[in-house]
């Protein structure tokens, strides 16, 4: 497990299965992957393949569960590796509710967790969704 943030973690499937006490909403975007969160977890499945690039309305869905549940709880994301699905749904939360520019929010996360590899065409993807929450 990765802290991006001081509420907003990014891990990998085994995370999934154990986390940590401090995580309270827990978010799989591993299509590859059911979820048997703990009772006392919030948890949601939002699933995005593996290097594929982001359909625009599932980040859109993934930016959202994380906006309404990091207001209470600290928040992991997680994939497989957490790497890359998971990585990219952080930063599409970071540009899209937080206001942060993609290069800033890159670096962060670069920094933060090492080996992240967002998926193909990101940034255009944010932007799409950026779009899309302004058109609602």
């Amino acid at each position: 497990m990765h802290q991006i943030t001081d509420r907003l973690f990014v891990g990998n499937i085994y995370d999934s299965a154990q986390p940590p006490a401090q995580i309270s909403a827990l978010l799989l975007v591993a299509e590859e992957y059911q979820l048997e969160a703990p009772s006392w977890l919030i948890a949601g499945r939002i699933p995005f393949k593996d290097f594929g690039e982001a359909d625009p309305n599932v980040l859109a869905d993934a930016v959202g569960w994380v906006e309404r549940h990091i207001a209470d709880h600290r928040v992991m994301v997680c994939c497989r590796a957490g790497m890359g699905r998971s990585v990219s749904v952080a930063m599409a939360y970071l540009c899209c509710v937080e206001g942060m520019a993609y290069a800033d929010v890159l670096k962060l996360v670069l920094a933060q967790r090492p080996g992240a590899l967002p998926l193909p065409k990101l940034e255009s993807g944010i932007e799409q969704v950026r779009l899309l929450r302004q058109s609602v």
